[in-house]
């Protein structure tokens, strides 16, 4: 099964994961989130221990209050840009990375994998 990420990286956005991953493309980037490709994950498991805020999961292990992830991760794998280089995070990472309910920030908009 393949990995998802999960709500920890809203307003983080450490591209550590992207960088991380064999595949290319398999990350995609929105304007304050990353989404995993289900269709191109290798289910490898490089992504989880190069997130800082642990928020790339096997999709078996997604607790029950973040499973509504696996389809945002298969919805936006297909209207966000791809991404295989890290960019640094989000400005104001340092203050939301120890934030637990931040879905509600999700931006569906899609991001810049320049930067």
């Amino acid at each position: 099964m393949p990995y998802v990420v999960v709500e920890p990286c809203i307003n983080c956005r450490y591209t550590d994961c992207a960088e991380a991953c064999p595949v290319d493309d398999c990350f995609r980037i929105g304007a304050n989130f990353l989404v995993i490709d289900p269709d191109t994950c290798i289910d490898c498991g490089a992504c989880q221990p190069a997130c800082p805020v642990e928020a790339c999961l096997p999709e078996e292990e997604v607790p029950e209050r973040w499973k509504h992830y696996v389809e945002l991760n298969r919805e936006y794998a297909t209207k966000w840009p791809g991404i295989n280089n890290e960019i640094g995070p989000m400005p104001d990472h340092e203050k939301w990375k120890a934030v637990e309910e931040k879905f509600d920030q999700f931006d569906a908009a899609p991001g810049n994998p320049e930067g």
